[in-house]
């Protein structure tokens, strides 16, 4: 049986990212809501336990708790930010609002090399950390093993019950040696033997798609993003000929995107439908400015055209979907997280009748999907693509959509796609965005009154926060003059400097 950490969510940002690192450490991780009872635990059997960080109090009776039993169990468990203090003061210790010796940003820590999660570390470290509350008190047979400056307990451990807690994020890129003391928990406290793999994985996906498909035939929605392309090909390598896939072009793809999946997925072990509904999309849209009442119309018609297609498909059994992870995740104890309306996840009528959902993607997360893509050698163009709203361009550009809008987009937007990688300017995601606001220009002897087109590239590595990337003045002045002066209608071109947050990556 494969080994696993449970971690436990108490409203932390960074849930997904702990859960990365733990998998990239070679040991499978699954979320679960902080309220879940410590029978549930058990059934999974888990080596260990880590509590996530959250914006709550433990002292506030609303806050998020966990089931004091659960640190009870023998299990080893590693507390977070909010989940050490949880920890403290679920077994005895006090936590106080300390609001004059608050810590945020990088800081200096001392660190005990002699504790389990600190072994072969230096004892200068640098720690990410966000907290107003700490632990004043600790519990019975529980030492400090780490200190900053204003924040003696800045890391605990009751070692004889392999109970930890580090008050800083450990799981961010802030923390430089943070994966090495994720490492030292799963492997030195939690006995791991690092059994998760993802080219093994790869073979016990396929081996559950055919068991739970047989004979059957499936029907999968493909976008020609990551996850739905990734999907294609697994399903196409376990079950071939037996894959239906559909693509509803809704006109509001990339600039010659729609052929190129096409050109992609035709002809494999698989049966590729091509729906061409830009002028019924174009139609549902007419008049509508508003971000979310455009996301809505678009997932609604996307949705009828689909079911459309399926009726034509008879003997097909199952519905596929590229759902990953992150998709699905249960956040805040009980309270699920609000999904967007353009979601894939629950976006289809429930009056379509299969045998079953199959979602091979289910348990992973991006970048592992990636991996496996590359291993069932999918073209790099579509492992690597960067993300791209399910909504397309209809929330790129603001204002009315229109065919003249779509046009002057899709041709700014591949002319900044092209430059950037002539320029081999490096960005985790990089757009453009046609606005609605016009200016006054002069093109010879006449004034123009065009477009301004705004250019968005950004570095992340969780797309939860994100920097602008700092292209060079000579390629943004290339940019923009090849923008201007090859696509009709635009006057002006701007560039995105804002970071997330205070701003979304994408513009609505």
């Amino acid at each position: 049986m494969q080994q696993t950490i449970v971690i436990l969510d108490f409203g932390g940002q960074y849930k997904e990212l702990i859960a990365r690192r733990v998998r990239e450490c070679h040991v499978f991780s699954i979320i679960k809501p902080g309220d879940i009872t410590p029978e549930e635990i058990r059934q999974i059997d888990p080596i260990g336990i880590i509590l996530t960080g959250g914006p709550n109090s433990v002292y506030d009776e609303h806050s998020p708790h966990c089931d004091k039993a659960i640190f009870e169990m023998g299990i080893p468990v590693l507390g977070i930010c909010y989940g050490t203090q949880l920890l403290a003061w679920s077994v005895g210790g006090k936590v106080e609002a300390c609001s004059a010796l608050s810590e945020y940003g990088k800081t200096k820590m001392q660190v005990n090399p002699e504790s389990l999660l600190y072994h072969g570390m230096d004892p200068n470290q640098i720690c990410l950390m966000s907290h107003t509350d700490q632990i004043t008190v600790l519990p019975e047979g529980f030492n400090s093993i780490a200190c900053t400056k204003n924040c003696q307990n800045a890391s605990i451990q009751c070692a004889k019950r392999k109970l930890y807690g580090v008050q800083f994020h450990p799981e961010v890129e802030s923390t430089p040696n943070g994966t090495q003391i994720i490492r030292n928990f799963l492997y030195r406290v939690c006995g791991a033997v690092g059994d998760y793999n993802l080219k093994d994985l790869e073979a016990r996906l396929i081996a559950d798609v055919k068991k739970q498909v047989g004979d059957g035939h499936v029907l999968l929605a493909l976008s020609g993003g990551v996850d739905s392309s990734v999907c294609a090909a697994l399903l196409s390598k376990a079950i071939p000929g037996q894959l239906h896939c559909v693509f509803v072009d809704h006109g509001l793809m990339r600039k010659d995107e729609g052929d190129e999946v096409e050109k992609a997925f035709s002809g494999k072990n698989l049966h590729f439908i091509r729906v061409n509904a830009k002028e019924r999309f174009l139609t549902a849209l007419k008049g509508v400015t508003d971000p979310e009442q455009k996301r809505k119309i678009i997932g609604a018609e996307f949705v009828k055209v689909f079911e459309a297609e399926s009726k034509k498909l008879p003997h097909v059994n199952f519905l596929a979907q590229g759902t990953i992870y992150p998709d699905v995740i249960e956040s805040g104890g009980s309270k699920a997280a609000t999904i967007k309306s353009h979601h894939n996840v629950g976006g289809l009528p429930r009056d379509m009748q299969f045998t079953g959902v199959v979602e091979p993607l289910r348990g992973l997360f991006k970048d592992e999907v990636r991996i496996i893509g590359r291993q069932l050698g999918l073209a790099r163009a579509y492992v690597d693509r960067q993300p791209f709203p399910g909504p397309g361009l209809g929330v790129r550009i603001m204002g009315e959509i229109t065919p003249e809008k779509i046009e002057i987009l899709q041709n700014a937007d591949y002319i900044f796609r092209e430059e950037m990688k002539k320029h081999r300017v490096k960005a985790d995601q990089y757009f453009a965005v046609l606005t609605d606001t016009r200016s006054v220009g002069v093109v010879g002897d006449f004034r123009t009154y065009d477009y301004t087109v705004a250019l968005r590239a950004v570095k992340t590595s969780d797309f939860m926060t994100c920097e602008f990337v700092q292209v060079p003045y000579k390629a943004l002045g290339v940019m923009s003059t090849r923008i201007v002066n090859e696509v009709k209608g635009v006057g002006r071109v701007v560039y995105d400097i804002t970071g997330k947050p205070p701003a979304t990556i994408e513009w609505c």
